[in-house]
């Protein structure tokens, strides 16, 4: 038997293209060379993934200003005073917020699926970022003439066309990324604004077939950055079942870096359903060390304890560099992980 598993995003960008993105916010390096630099940056990730032997890639997300903000780059109609995200070691990313409406994704995820699949020699996954996340930037006060439910409306036509340009330009598969799922309920801890995110994302992906959906995932974690966490300390058990209620076929459910995984895999056990695949992570992109093959192996064979063979896979718990952090993780250590996920996850199948 084979188990799948794959990457979830971003890998820490070369020191080249750091430098180019720097040359160019000083005036002092046009257009055409950075973007000479960022398709250098794109052909070394693809090539490195591939030589990992990961049967599906990513783009590493070379590109992207962050995970979550590639619709936004370019819109005018943004103030940067929008909803700040605390982190456990005390810093803190703020999303934008905006000013005028109407709200339209400036860039969609299909422009990077496009670029990496002239490159690819695997099929190539593509991230999204959850509507929900999204419709954090409209603040509690309303717009003059553009209402919420006007800008609601706006962005679950947006998101579902961000999923669907994506499967239209042949990838592999969609994942979501709802990392603010867990953050809700430290927001909020009644677990209100967790359904109405659940309900918001259900909303975009009812527009999509049953057929559709098998190729449709979600992504959970609790939002690694600069080596830290924001919602690690929300206990799982007050998220996994109402995450499991998305109309996906796919959930990716960080769990390497998880203090008690025995009690994750029951809540998963009792709440995923039949036809859901839960790819559990078995690497932690915040942790130095590099696992070895066994330690993945076993961690496979844990989950399997608890989620039929048939329906499980593995990942990473997160994407190594998520909000454009580039020196935390290195690129060695990101590809080395990699590679330990891909050579466990094919002991534990063979195991199995």
């Amino acid at each position: 038997m084979t188990i799948p598993t794959e990457p979830i995003g971003s890998i820490p960008r070369p020191a080249y293209l750091l430098e180019a993105l720097g040359e160019h916010a000083a005036g002092r390096l046009d257009a055409d060379g950075l973007d000479e630099a960022k398709e250098k940056a794109l052909v070394e990730t693809i090539k490195r993934l591939e030589e990992t032997g990961s049967p599906v890639i990513t783009d590493g997300e070379q590109g992207k200003p962050s995970f979550a903000t590639y619709p936004l780059a370019g819109l005018d109609s943004l103030a940067p005073d929008g909803v700040v995200i605390p982190f456990a070691d005390g810093h803190t990313r703020q999303l934008p917020r905006l000013t005028a409406g109407p709200f339209r994704y400036q860039t969609h995820a299909a422009s990077y699926l496009r670029e990496a699949k002239k490159y690819a020699t695997k099929p190539v996954k593509q991230a999204v970022i959850a509507a929900s996340a999204i419709s954090l930037v409209y603040s509690g006060e309303e717009l003059a003439g553009y209402s919420k439910e006007q800008f609601i409306a706006d962005l679950v036509n947006e998101a579902e066309a961000d999923i669907r340009g994506s499967l239209d330009a042949g990838a592999d598969s969609v994942q979501i990324d709802f990392t603010e799922g867990r953050l809700s309920l430290k927001l909020d801890p009644s677990g209100g604004l967790l359904q109405s995110f659940v309900d918001l994302n259900n909303s975009v992906l009812e527009r999509f077939s049953e057929e559709e959906r098998k190729k449709i995932g979600v992504h959970t974690c609790p939002g690694g950055d600069q080596d830290s966490v924001h919602s690690l300390d929300v206990d799982y058990a007050e998220l996994l079942p109402t995450l499991f209620q998305l109309k996906v076929g796919n959930v990716y459910v960080q769990l390497a870096s998880e203090a008690d995984p025995e009690r994750a895999l029951g809540v998963i056990a009792a709440h995923s359903r039949p036809e859901q695949r839960v790819f559990v992570g078995v690497t932690d992109p915040i942790d130095p060390r590099v696992e070895t093959a066994e330690e993945v192996r076993d961690r496979v064979l844990q989950a399997a304890r608890y989620i039929p063979a048939e329906r499980l896979g593995t990942c990473d718990d997160c994407g190594f560099s998520p909000f454009a952090d580039d020196t935390s993780t290195s690129r060695e250590i990101a590809f080395a992980k990699i590679a330990a996920r891909v050579e466990g996850t094919r002991l534990a199948a063979e195991s199995l």
